[in-house]
């Protein structure tokens, strides 16, 4: 989860693999880009009511993406995600936090 300055500029950056099933929330999130990564990710826009709103598939490092006003976070996944789990605009989406331990 990427919830605070620091870390919602960091976000992937320096992450060479990303294994599948794997990836990061960034709230509040409009937009994103992929400058000084070094693999690409899919990106799943959604919105308050947990609704994807829009998908960006295999983004590819030093991209950007567009902004979506209704956009509360995103979800960057590795690169073929989104197909792999036919994620489609209108999905609506449930969260939840791994257990520890």
């Amino acid at each position: 989860m990427a919830n605070n300055p620091w870390t919602r500029l960091r976000g992937l950056i320096g992450v060479r693999n990303l294994p599948e099933g794997d990836g990061i929330v960034i709230e509040p999130c409009r937009g994103v880009h992929c400058m000084f990564m070094s693999i690409p990710i899919d990106v799943i826009y959604v919105d308050k009511q947990h609704r994807v709103i829009a998908l960006d598939r295999a983004m590819q490092p030093w991209a950007v993406g567009k902004i979506y006003g209704a956009s509360r976070y995103v979800v960057e996944a590795p690169a073929g995600t989104i197909e792999r789990t036919r994620t489609e605009v209108g999905d609506q989406l449930k969260l939840t936090q791994p257990s520890i331990g």
